[in-house]
Order: C-alpha cells, then structure tokens, then sequence
C-alpha cells in the first residue's frame, strides 16, 4: 500500500518541484536560452576588461612597464610562444629558370625573397631597395588573397623605403586536404592550419605574426637604424594591429580595412578566433598597447568575406560559416574614441582617416617630419610613373607556406607529448591515495579554469519544475528541468523504479548521449531505430536493474546553433563545457537533496559526445563518484589535429571540436588522472571509427600505470568489444554493480 501511495504521488509531479508545462522543443530552447546568457556574458566583457590591466601614466616607460604582463597574455594566446631562429639576412629566391629579381627600375630593385622563421619555416615575400638612401622600413601586409606582387605600385616603390611585402596564407582550399589519403575539403587555407594549431596551443595569427616579428628582428639588426613600420591591409590590417600591440620595436601602425567593436567576434571567419581575447582586448586595447607610439587608422578597405569558398566537385563540405563586413563609421569613430580614453595621458598617438584622406597627412603622422618630407617628395615626383609589367610564372606559391606550417604542426603532436609529461606526469605525487589527491586538486582547478573555462557557480534559485511522462514497465519516468543561470536551465529525464519503497535511497547513474541526441534517445526500446542501435535503451535497462537513472540534456544539439554557442564563448576564455559543467552543477545539486537518492553515490555514464563529457565533467565535478567513457576514449589531441589519418576531426564539419591549447595541458590521460582516485572505465568497441585501438590503448595504458603505482589498480579498467560506436553494456554493468552495489539493498 505505501509503494502504491507513493507511486500515485509521484505520477503528478516530484516532490518539491512545481508542476511543468509541456514545450515542444526543450532542447532548442535551451540553445536559445545560453544564446543569449552568451550575448550578455559578451556585452559585459567590455566593462569588466579594466580589471586586467594596471596602467601606470608617469612616464612614456613606466606605462610600457605598466602594460607588459597585458602584452605577454596576447602573445600567448595568439599562439606566439615558439622561440624564432636569428636572422642575419633575408635569401633571395631563384633557380635555374626565373630570377629573384622580379624588376627593377631606376630608382628600386624589387626581389623574391624568403627568410627563416622556425626549423622548416620560412617567411616568403618581396624586397623593394632603394638605390639611394634607405629613409624608413616598411612591412607591408597585404589582405589574405591579395599576392604581394599586387601590392606594388609607383607610389610605395619611390617612396625610398626599404620595404618587405610578405605572402599570406590565403582563404583559398587548394591544398587544403591530404593528396596521400585523397582528401579534399573546401576549408580556406587558414582554416586549415587554425584547425590543427589551435588545440596545440598554435595559431594561423600567431603563425604569420611570428613571421612578421621576424622581419622586425632583421630590421633592427641593421646598423642604420631607421623608423619601422607595419602597415596592413584587410587581414594583414588585422595582423597590423596585432603586431604593434605585441612589439615596442615597431614605431608607427597603419591600418586599412581592419579596426572596430570586436563583440561580434562569434560570426567572423573562425581563424580569427582566439580564445580569451574579448575578456581582456578589444581593438581598443589593442591599439593602447600601441600608445605613445604612432597608430593610423583608415577607414576603407574592410574585406568583403561572405563565408567559406564553395566545395569544388570532389571537396567534403566542412568548412566553417564566417563572414566579414564593413563596420560603421560611428562604429569605428566610438572605438578610436575608446582607445584614447584609455590611454589619455598621451596626445595625438591615434588618428582615424576616412577613404578619402590624403596620403601626405597620415605619412606624417606615421613618420618624424623629416623622414615624411623625404618620403613624399620622392611618392609625389614619381607618383605617375608606370612599372614594368612582372613577367608571367612569377607569382609566388601559396602551396609551400601552407605545407610548411602544416609539417611544422604536425611535429608539435609529438613535442607538446613532451611538455605534458614535464609539465604534468613528473609533478605527480603517486606515493599514497591522499598525497595524489592533495596535488591533483590544484591541477583540477587549473583545467577547470584556465583550460575549459569556468564561470561563477549557479546563481539563480534552482527552481525544480517536473512531470510524469511515461510508464515502461516497472520504471516511471519523469522530465525535470532546474534553473542554473540566467536564461540557462538544466534538462532531463528521470527514471524512478516502481519498487522503490519509501525513505529508500539509492544509487544514481547518470546516462549522458551523444552528439545530437535527447534524454529519450536513452530510453528508446524500438531496435529498429538508430537511437537504439546506439543506446541500447542502456538508462531504461539499469533503471529495471534498480538504479536511479537520470538522463541530462547537454546542448550539443542543432548544428550550426549550438556551435555558434562555442564560437561564443571561446573569445571569453570559455568552452561549451564551461555551460555544461553548470548545468551538472545544478544536477547534482538537486539530485543529492533528493529523498530517494544516496548523495555519495551518483555515476556518469556516457557515450560518444557523452564519453566526451565523461572525460570532462567528472574530471572537474568531485560528486561524481565513478566515471565511464565509452564510444570517445582516445589519444584525443592526434585525434583533433592529425592530417594522417581520414577520422581526424580536420577532415570533419565538427568545427567547434578543437580546446584551445589542450595539446601542451590536458590529453584523455590527464583527465583521467583527474578522475582518479575515483573508479574509471572505458568502454571500446573494436570496429568503433572515432578511434583505433591502438590510439586508445596507448592512451589509457598511461592512467592504468598511474592507477596501478598508487596502488588503486582495481579502480580502473578497459574492456574491449566486437562492436561498432555502440553502448555494450557488459562489463560497464558489472562496474557500476561493483562500484555501486546491489540498488536494492
């Protein structure tokens, strides 16, 4: 009689939650919903960037001082932390055929060159030398598709600079794929490279901005010292200012095509993306690293970059949606204006010229008088003269910069192993369980703040809202939702046993699906279905085992919708996971203040984008007692930026996929070890695509060496399978029973 009582309890709603009210798409509702949390979170970057900075207005150097802990943070997280090669000389490039001179006039020799930036990259680009006095050095970015033999015209060439015009890594996918696997993708060339730098802690900016930098070396190498001057176009106007917020040695910035409000970040080409950035920089505090020195801003020339180039017949279509627009005037004008309120001890470092603008004036501005005097002589007396035509077959080639950078990636998977192993596995205190654990707390805190990203922890009282959904034979299964943050709410499906007694308690398991999928899809018992073809009903089957089960939504889930969530957050310094991690905040929250629950045993079991969130939310969620990956456990930093192999994500339409610097910090190994001293599982199936087996079991053979020297071997295990990216359900059900114990009892 009281299990009936409390069964006719129960079919209204759950205690202490309020009634809930059907709606038809929960799960895009939640994307909506952090959309806009996103948006805000956005808008109030802006007005807590203050707090990272400590400017110091007594002096031109004690600002510089002041400013540089701001200047380190930009470098690393443009990815510009490799150590450049010295550079003497920039090598002229010819061969038995063609020349490095590309032409020559009265005035200018114009040469192909290339100089060394790290082993196996150079930089590539053309030399305009004067013939007479070198009056200033110049290096003149062009705009990502713009060659820089198109960058030359009278005006720059009589200026009497010593000028270098680098190449670009362009929007175009001709080599963007593997001819040895015969992969084609349309990726632009610098979505290519971004994709395998990013996780490594590398990026297409940082790439071309040390190449860039490189150029600066050499300049100041030279015994007449001359002012240097980076000057940008269209994406090279990005890298412009980039440059001159990262290097003092440059004296004056030009800007063309690129400057503005940067909170729509989130819809730009996605390798301008750059993890962090709109937490500390916008272009306003970029261009106050610049400040005292001189910085032109001209209002023309803005890329018109409508997405990714069409997939050619052949190409997979996986590139990411991007587009860059003209931003307005006023836009503009309110962000120069921005800048110089941050720096307002220093008159006149920053100027904004319209289209229109004459050339004589910004000179000036960007040069001491004299050398401006000199210049525009020498640009206004040769202004209408014509250059020689380049001969055909000189353009340079786009193809060797690309497979430069992407060797030189590819080798990081190997180096960045080593970091993590000196950086990690050597710090590691494995004489004792509570010596481990002691230290592992630390490096949890870092992974959950510095790696993933972690906002404040809910704020907004959780408000239980649940209903009875349906009956399946001796589980009753409910749908709760939980309030986390603003806009933000936690989802799922719970499952209750009907022969769960009064002030009983039991275990809870956690049951997390996959890319794309629904709570339901848990649940499905249709074996015709590929819900259940993957699932295998698995929470529906360890709910009639006599476990509590709770099958959360997590809002990987509508595509481009939910991606464009991480194109959010990245430039906050935060990941999806950063969202998900609150949402099982609150989960386990309610979850152990249940009546029916045991608080000290609650699992997580997940498969594929769900393995992935087993690896990531136990890792940082203690309450968590045990944690079961299955159908993702991999060496999961190959996996994310390897061109070898045709299941690397490069090669997938999954753009949100890559953490930024995960390579150099956390691989599935690490974050196992965060998992530890707690059980650990991990389900493979053999015929399984996301991985090979020996991927995941070289990977795994490092946390069962670890579980094995505390001496907690027991705790963990792999069980392999005949099975495809499927839950199997064997050995992980005789984890959980082993772990958890009997749920009747």
């Amino acid at each position: 009689m009281q299990t009936l009582t409390l069964l006719a309890a129960l079919a209204l709603q759950l205690p202490g939650t309020a009634p809930l009210e059907p709606q038809r798409d929960f799960s895009a509702a939640m994307v909506e919903g952090i959309d806009r949390f996103l948006l805000r979170q956005t808008e109030l970057a802006k007005e807590k960037r203050a707090s990272y900075w400590n400017r110091d207005f007594t002096s031109p150097s004690a600002y510089e001082v002041s400013v540089q802990p701001n200047r380190m943070r930009l470098k690393e997280i443009l990815g510009v932390v490799d150590p450049r090669l010295p550079i003497s000389a920039l090598d002229f490039v010819s061969d038995t055929q063609t020349s490095a001179v590309v032409l020559e006039s009265a005035t200018v020799t114009v040469s192909r060159v290339r100089w060394r930036v790290f082993e196996g990259v150079h930089g590539e680009g053309l030399l305009i030398q004067p013939k007479g006095a070198v009056l200033s050095r110049i290096i003149c970015l062009p705009d990502a598709d713009t060659p820089p033999e198109k960058m030359l015209d009278a005006m720059l060439v009589n200026a009497g600079a010593q000028i270098v015009i680098p190449m670009l890594i362009s929007r175009d996918s001709s080599y963007s794929g593997s001819e040895r696997l015969g992969i084609s993708t349309n990726l632009p060339h610098r979505e290519w490279i971004y994709r395998q730098s990013f996780i490594l802690g590398r990026h297409v900016l940082g790439y071309e901005l040390q190449k860039v930098l490189s150029l600066v070396d050499w300049f100041r190498n030279q015994p007449d010292q001359r002012p240097v001057c980076v000057a940008g176009f269209g994406e090279g106007g990005l890298l412009a200012l980039y440059a001159g917020a990262l290097d003092s040695r440059i004296d004056s910035i030009y800007v063309w095509g690129h400057f503005g409000p940067r909170e729509g970040l989130w819809q730009e080409p996605i390798y301008r993306n750059v993890f962090g950035l709109l937490r500390e920089f916008g272009d306003a505090e970029l261009a106050s690293l610049i400040a005292p020195r001189h910085l032109a801003i001209q209002y023309a020339g803005f890329p018109k970059i409508k997405g990714p180039p069409v997939a050619a017949p052949g190409q997979r279509n996986v590139a990411a949606p991007g587009f860059i627009t003209m931003p307005s005037l006023s836009a503009v004008q309110e962000e120069m204006e921005r800048a110089r309120q941050l720096v307002p001890a220093f008159h006149d470092w920053a100027r904004l010229y319209d289209a229109k603008s004459d050339n004589s004036d910004i000179v000036a501005h960007l040069f001491p008088d004299e050398t401006a005097t000199a210049m525009m002589t020498g640009m206004t007396s040769s202004s209408k003269d014509s250059l020689p035509s380049i001969p055909p077959g000189r353009m340079m080639a786009q193809r060797e910069q690309v497979r430069e950078l992407e060797v030189f990636t590819q080798r990081l998977l190997v180096t960045t192993e080593g970091e993590r192993k000196n950086g990690f596995w050597k710090k590691l205190s494995l004489f004792s369980v509570p010596a481990f654990e002691k230290h592992i707390a630390t490096e949890r805190e870092r992974f959950w703040s510095q790696v993933i990203g972690r906002f404040p922890d809910p704020d907004v009282p959780i408000n239980p809202r649940s209903r009875m959904i349906k009956e399946v034979g001796e589980v009753v299964i409910h749908e709760v939702t939980l309030d986390v943050w603003s806009d933000v709410f936690a989802w799922g499906w719970l499952a209750l046993p009907k022969s769960l007694k009064p002030c009983e308690k039991r275990p809870v398991i956690v049951c997390q699906h996959g890319l794309e999928g629904l709570p339901e899809h848990c649940f499905e018992t249709d074996e015709n279905s590929a819900a259940w073809k993957a699932y295998k009903a698995f929470a529906l089957r360890l709910a009639e085992q006599g476990y509590i089960v709770f099958a959360p939504h997590n809002p990987y889930r509508g595509r481009d919708a939910f991606r464009s969530l991480q194109r959010k957050l990245n430039p906050l310094g935060k990941s999806l996971y950063s969202v998900i991690n609150g949402q099982h905040q609150r989960i386990l929250e309610w979850l152990k203040s249940q009546s029916f629950t045991r608080p000290d045993k609650i699992a997580f079991y997940g498969l594929s984008y769900g393995g992935k969130s087993a690896m990531r939310t136990p890792a940082v969620l203690t309450d968590y007692c045990l944690s079961i990956c299955s159908g993702d456990f991999n060496e999961w930093v190959r996996k994310c930026a390897t061109t070898d192999l045709a299941l690397s994500y490069v090669f997938t339409g999954e753009y949100e996929i890559w953490e930024w610097n995960l390579g150099r910090t956390f691989n599935y190994a690490e974050m196992g070890a965060l998992i530890a001293p707690r059980p650990f599982m991990v389900e493979r199936g053999h015929k399984d695509g996301v991985g090979v087996d020996e991927w995941v079991n070289y990977e795994y053979a490092k946390i069962r060496q670890m579980y094995d020297q505390i001496g907690i071997g027991n705790r963990t295990v792999i069980e392999h399978f005949d099975g495809p990216h499927t839950i199997h359900g064997v050995g992980t059900f005789e984890f959980l029973h082993q772990w958890l114990g009997d749920p009747h009892r």
